[in-house]
């Protein structure tokens, strides 16, 4: 294959993958690859690259409108379409050697390839990639060939390609690469041809963009120096070029001068003031990392009459001084301290140059030359050792350049406003931002005032009414405006109402003329005029066809009034500001109607109880409510439940599912159910939402439910025990009374909705005065700030033993809540307490109903102890019927135990797992009217499952009711065991 196509290879005996193993083991390829190829591997290893480490970067920063893309998107399609079918890649990259532009001829390439090779952005400079295509044909400035092994980078060795670069025809300079990838086995000498062609068609496309007068212009310039003598303004060369321009008279580049575009962008603007003073001169250009620059500003007249501007950048070395260049007889003026040194004479046309094309050397003043350095031709001797770079920066016409300077700098400030107007949604924010960014390049002071709905995220009815002062901004802080956050009562008759009326901006030139203005406050007005506020700008903020305000712009340090133009910007930029704070206002009111939801769903106080001490706190995100939410639930036994839970997302839907989970997961809760089996059903039950949503239409209405985490606990304050489950939730941290925190190894188990993994549980002894503190992950996660580095703030702030719940959470927030939290914020802490064992009674006894009597009799003992004397006989019915019941259906051992609490609790377990259910019973029946009068004598009652068992409980006020007595007496024969 190497010897049909006939790749130029330098040598018979080895070829290139020979050739490059053993240049990277160190030895010699001299002679053995094409010297372009071996000069660019030892710039790509002098560069630290690696085969296997050629890394592209990836950049959003392309012109996909400018001038080239333009010009070539009508040849890229001729390409596509002459390659259709065909295993050929066509790109075009910029200057930068970033890919602007992709073509496939098989449109299934752009699936089957790498991203670098299918999407564009990607750079593909020589100082990046290594040896490839794009990046040689910058550095070589010519049309190459990389086949195969040729390529630096181990990817591309079984790839070929064709690159060559596109410039513009006047100046030489060189506008971006087109480049045809292609398999190694594809090659073929016949695309030099059409690559040539195709470059050729883009860059008269380039020239075709360019105005008759500026070609004209151009051309005479480079006329000039075409003719001039050697030795004349930049010091001729031996080959009749000055200044680092060709043979031919066209420039070099001054991106081969080392210079970046922001470089350039300095430069362009420098030069553009040149051309706008009119005026021949060398100005020196200050630019980042104490480097210097001339610009030579010339003036020149094209063959039709055309006057007009050529600035010139020059890069002088140590040996020789720039001078201006001066009319034909008068000297030249020399600029002190600034010289430039001619260019080395070229070693000739590369090969495949195009002829007479220069082919320009360039590099930072005072850098030492060598062959084979980046953006050096390869073969080049060693230069002279004063040699200059110069480069073409504006062309123009003095009158042009005036208006230029100015449309340029409003584009400048439209292209910021665009990136800086809105960054936030908050509408006080946004208003200021555009008071920002028009103080002081279009006004010296703005004001802005929104009605009051607006704030609030309303849609105004009416904005002329109701305005309030937000923003007041200007260059000084001493003027008189009416004060930032005041309403403001405007008559009808004022500049700002009159815009809002009309819907379109009202210039008052000179204020002390206007009337309607002057009529508002005259008093006022006196003194802005005397701070010499002289014009105004009154500007409606439209939006969707209505107006949400009204800015004010104001000038005082120009003595110049505003004019058209002026009020043409002010508009673009109230126009695009009214769009940010209309979507600001929007989000604001959604905002408020999902935090309005989200606290509604959220506890609003804890139910009275003596297990814990409890405080929480919710904060909702900066930037949006999500669904993260918290509940204190009591249980039997004087047992509590504690839960806080988080639904990834933000907005209504994740609101209104975090209500639902926290319904649901109270009413798994009233069901007794330990820690593992409510996270068992609550899984099952996000899984079911999800599977409900998930339909066409669901789907575009709704995200679903992804992502949400729980974490129970259940606390006994009679033996000081928490069992705890989580499912993908943040563990809770535990305060020991003497201050140690702890974050206890609870098993993770997977999110709700996943379905099918089990979850378990894990039990913690916590002494009275422990605190037990769960959180959602919004408290400890921030992209700005490491995870451990939160853990340790937390534990911290909690290791304060003595504090009281409150004072912990506000201790927590101060701590470690972020900065500016992208999530929401629940905090549950709940110190615990103990139900003192005096009362507490627990008797055990067998299946015998004769010992009913002998616990009734022990009750009632034990409740006259406790000065219960006014349930005692609510009690012993309880008792009998239950303890009956447990010898009638259950099985023994059973064991009886009364809790003195805020209630009196009666409990009773045995071994079995049935339950009792209450019913009706007939009147035939003999029994079945038991649980009917335990229903009525107790406030609550059910039955609790445990791991041996079941235990059936009830609950009775400390104050029994009189109605239930009378049912107590109705049935109390029908109590079997008395």
């Amino acid at each position: 294959m190497w010897e049909v196509i006939g790749m130029g290879l330098a040598g018979e005996d080895i070829g290139p993958a020979r050739a490059r193993e053993q240049f990277l083991r160190g030895g010699s390829a001299e002679g053995a690859v094409r010297s372009p190829i071996l000069d660019s591997w030892q710039r790509s290893r002098s560069l630290g690259l690696t085969p296997e480490g050629c890394e592209l970067p990836y950049t959003q920063d392309l012109d996909l409108d400018g001038r080239l893309i333009r010009a070539a998107v009508p040849v890229l399609d001729r390409l596509q379409s002459r390659f259709a079918g065909r295993n050929m890649n066509v790109s075009l990259a910029d200057g930068r050697g970033a890919v602007l532009q992709r073509r496939f001829g098989e449109a299934s390439l752009v699936r089957q390839l790498a991203a670098i090779q299918s999407v564009p952005g990607f750079v593909f400079a020589e100082q990046f990639g290594g040896t490839n295509g794009i990046g040689l044909a910058l550095a070589e400035r010519q049309l190459i060939n990389v086949y195969g092994a040729e390529h630096f980078a181990e990817r591309s060795q079984s790839s070929a390609c064709a690159a060559i670069p596109v410039r513009d025809l006047l100046s030489g300079r060189i506008e971006g690469v087109l480049c045809l990838g292609f398999p190694l086995t594809d090659a073929d000498a016949a695309l030099n041809t059409v690559i040539r062609k195709a470059a050729g068609a883009i860059e008269r496309r380039l020239l075709d963009q360019s105005s008759s007068r500026e070609r004209a212009l151009l051309q005479a310039y480079l006329d000039a120096r075409r003719h001039e003598p050697s030795g004349g303004t930049s010091g001729g060369t031996s080959g009749g070029t000055s200044g680092g321009t060709s043979g031919n008279g066209q420039l070099g580049e001054l991106a081969e001068s080392g210079l970046d575009w922001r470089d350039q962008m300095i430069l362009k603007e420098k030069a553009t003031e040149l051309i706008t003073s009119a005026q021949r001169a060398a100005v020196e250009v200050s630019l980042p990392g104490d480097r210097r620059v001339t610009l030579l500003s010339r003036p020149v007249t094209s063959a039709s009459g055309v006057e007009g501007i050529v600035v010139e950048a020059v890069l002088p070395s140590a040996h020789q001084r720039v001078a201006v260049p001066a009319e034909a007889g008068s000297p030249p003026v020399p600029l002190a301290e600034e010289v430039l040194v001619p260019a080395a004479p070229l070693p000739g046309h590369l090969p495949d140059a195009a002829p007479g094309r220069a082919v320009a050397t360039a590099r930072r003043p005072g850098a030492p030359g060598r062959p084979g350095a980046p953006g050096m031709p390869s073969g080049a001797g060693s230069p002279a050792p004063d040699r200059a770079t110069s480069g073409l920066v504006l062309v123009g016409e003095p009158g042009v350049g005036t208006y230029a300077v100015a449309a340029r700098r409003r584009l400048e400030l439209l292209s910021e406003a665009s990136t800086c107007i809105g960054t936030t949604l908050d509408v006080s924010r946004t208003a200021q931002e555009l008071a920002e960014m028009a103080v002081p390049r279009l006004a010296d002071f703005i004001t802005i005032d929104l009605p009051e709905a607006v704030l609030r995220g309303e849609e105004p009815t009416d904005p002329r009414s109701g305005l309030h002062r937000t923003v007041v901004h200007g260059i000084r802080d001493d003027c008189p405006f009416y004060p930032a956050g005041e309403p403001v009562d405007l008559r009808p008759t004022t500049p700002q109402l009159r815009a809002l009326a009309a819907g379109e901006p009202v210039l008052e030139p000179d204020l002390r003329a206007a009337t309607g203005w002057i009529a508002q406050d005259p008093g006022h007005a006196q003194e802005l005029l005397d701070h010499h506020v002289h014009s105004l700008i009154a500007v409606p903020l439209l939006a969707r066809g209505i107006a949400l305000g009204v800015a004010s712009f104001y000038r005082s340090a120009d003595p110049a009034p505003f004019g058209d133009d002026d009020r043409s910007l002010a508009q673009e930029l109230a126009t695009r500001a009214a769009i940010c704070i209309d979507n600001a206002r929007r989000y604001t009111r959604e905002h408020t109607m999902v935090l309005a939801l989200q606290r509604s769903l959220l506890p609003h106080s804890f139910p009275e109880q003596n297990a814990v001490e409890v405080a929480s706190r919710y904060l909702p995100a900066e930037s949006g409510v999500g669904g993260d939410w918290f509940d204190v639930i009591p249980l039997s036994g004087t047992r509590i439940a504690l839960i806080v839970g988080d639904v990834v997302g933000h907005g209504m839907h994740a609101a209104a599912t975090m209500g639902r989970l926290r319904i649901a997961a109270r009413n798994f809760a009233e069901l007794d159910l330990g820690p593992d089996e409510v996270l068992t059903h609550l899984d099952n039950l996000v899984g079911r939402l999800d599977r409900d949503e998930d339909t066409a239409e669901a789907s575009a209405a709704s995200p679903g439910i992804i992502g949400a985490t729980c974490l129970y606990a259940i606390y006994d304050p009679t033996s000081q025990e928490c069992v705890m489950a989580r499912s993908g939730h943040p563990p809770p941290a535990i305060v020991r009374p003497d201050g140690t925190v702890t974050f206890p190894d609870l098993p993770a188990g997977p999110p709700l909705g996943l379905g099918g993994l089990p979850f378990e549980t894990a039990a913690f002894h916590l002494p009275e005065g422990s605190q037990l503190v769960l959180y959602t992950d919004g408290l400890i996660q921030d992209r700005h700030r490491d995870f451990d580095t939160a853990l340790d703030r937390l534990r911290q702030a909690l290791a304060h033993p003595h504090r009281s719940p409150e004072e912990t959470c506000e201790a927590v927030l101060r701590a470690v809540v972020p900065d500016r939290p992208t999530d929401d914020i629940a905090l549950l802490v709940a110190r615990t307490r103990t139900l003192a064992p005096d009362r507490i009674a627990t008797w055990d006894l067998a299946a015998d109903p004769a010992l009913v009597s002998g616990i009734r009799a022990a009750v009632t003992r034990q409740l006259a102890e406790w000065g219960l004397d006014e349930v005692v006989f609510a009690t012993e019915l309880l008792l009998s019927e239950l303890v009956t019941n447990a010898i009638r259906y259950g099985t023994g051992p059973i064991q009886v135990r009364l809790l003195h609490d805020r209630t009196l609790i009666c409990e009773v377990s045995d071994t079995s797992s049935t339950a009792p259910h209450l019913r009706h019973a007939a009147t035939t029946d003999e029994g079945g009217r038991g649980l009917f009068l335990v229903a009525q004598l107790a406030q609550a009652w059910g039955t609790r499952y445990t791991a041996d068992g079941k235990v059936i409980w009830a609950e009775c006020a400390l104050e029994v009711p009189g109605r239930k007595l009378g049912i107590a007496e109705t049935h109390f024969d029908d109590i079997p065991a008395i």
